[in-house]
């Protein structure tokens, strides 16, 4: 059935199928940089290849410290980027409406495309890494409303602090949204939860922190990127935040798109099946 939604659906504009990135200078980021970049080369993804993947829509809980070795699926079982956005397009296609605002128009979704995979390039840090926070985070809402659970994050990765939105609240209450949101402004909020911000880290600064060099890494950066770390147990499912974080997002990068999901770690009763 997702094969045949997403082939109904038009084909987002691709920037190329392929594109190769020669990382410059080395360099050691420090925390609260924007403008990261994946320093860890086993872990830096220096070509986008939109086709490599697999597909499966299941949801499986995940433990542990991400390892492979601990159960957690090898990039080797990741969707490819293709699959995955198109996968995911009835999500962007109707996830602004819970907050009552316009859903992401054909154009929207296109810059939100085009912006991942410039991001990535200049981040090196993996499309499908990038895009499965987004889903996580607003479900590619480009009017999704700015947080304030302590921290300010504002836009589709709601990132920290970061000045790309499409949403404004004014002193005296009142909500503004951009309809169409620019594919500028679509581009500042993918680089602010990718590359960073003034006050705080992005996923490039994310897989730098987490401190190992296998696929471990992307699920630690991503539990990083939640919660600000990872439990000094090393299990991804404890913690402050969303214990679920780490395992939604190993799913979705290997096809998880409309299957029960089934994680209990936030205290949610097992998924029953028909």
């Amino acid at each position: 059935m997702l094969a045949a939604i997403a082939s109904s659906m038009p084909a987002p504009m691709p920037v190329s199928d392929e594109i190769s990135v020669i990382a410059g200078v080395d360099h050691i980021l420090e925390d609260r940089a924007t403008g990261g970049k994946v320093s860890n080369s086993a872990i830096a993804q220096k070509t986008i290849n939109n086709q490599d993947g697999v597909l499966v829509d299941y949801y499986k809980q995940y433990n542990g410290n991400g390892s492979v070795a601990q159960g957690w699926p090898p990039k080797t079982s990741w969707i490819s980027f293709m699959d995955m956005f198109n996968n995911s397009k009835w999500i962007l296609e109707q996830s602004c409406n819970q907050y009552g605002f316009t859903d992401d128009s054909a154009a929207e979704m296109t810059s939100i495309y085009n912006a991942i995979e410039t991001v990535a390039a200049a981040t090196l840090v993996d499309h499908r890494l990038i895009l499965a926070v987004m889903l996580q985070e607003s479900g590619g809402c480009v009017r999704v409303p700015t947080t304030n659970g302590g921290v300010i994050n504002p836009g589709i990765m709601q990132s920290h602090d970061g000045p790309g939105t499409c949403w404004a609240k004014s002193s005296s209450g009142k909500v503004t949204v951009q309809n169409p949101c620019p594919a500028s402004t679509i581009t500042q909020m993918i680089s602010d939860g990718t590359a960073g911000t003034a006050t705080g880290d992005g996923l490039a600064q994310c897989l730098n922190e987490a401190g190992t060099s296998d696929v471990s890494a992307y699920y630690r950066a991503a539990r990083i990127y939640n919660s600000g770390s990872v439990d000094k147990s090393g299990d991804l499912g404890k913690g402050v935040a969303t214990h679920c974080y780490a395992s939604d997002i190993a799913n979705r990068l290997t096809g998880w798109v409309q299957y029960p999901k089934n994680c209990t770690l936030d205290g949610a009763k097992p998924a029953t099946y028909q």
